[in-house]
């Protein structure tokens, strides 16, 4: 029999499935055309699920999305309670993933590492 530990992680996959298809084909905002749903976390009493996301784009982007996926926020939820058909609707909050500019940043230093400085001859 498994343990209590695996269920946050499957319920979370499919928080982030669902979240992604309704961010695609239900939100009519147009903040949210470049928004990927990356991840997301959920406390151990599956009350909370901590969405991460990513946005094509520049600081612009980052910043209207952030404020659509605010005011969308609600809609979200009880779309989510509606198709989980949990006996809780889990709190949805918004964290913005930088994995990928970190990610970015460490290749282009590595890329220099091993280029080494010029040489002179």
């Amino acid at each position: 029999m498994k343990g209590r530990g695996d269920r946050p992680t499957r319920v979370g996959e499919r928080i982030r499935e669902e979240v992604s298809l309704i961010l695609q084909n239900r939100v009519k905002d147009p903040g949210l055309g470049g928004v990927t749903v990356t991840d997301v976390t959920m406390t151990v009493d599956l009350k909370i699920a901590r969405v991460h996301y990513s946005v094509l784009g520049g600081d612009e982007e980052r910043i209207a999305a952030r404020d659509a996926l605010g005011r969308s926020r609600g809609y979200i939820r009880r779309e989510l309670g509606r198709v989980l058909q949990m006996r809780y609707s889990p709190d949805v909050t918004f964290h913005y993933d930088t994995a990928f500019e970190r990610g970015a940043r460490i290749d282009r230093l590595l890329r220099e590492a091993t280029e080494g400085p010029p040489r002179e001859e």
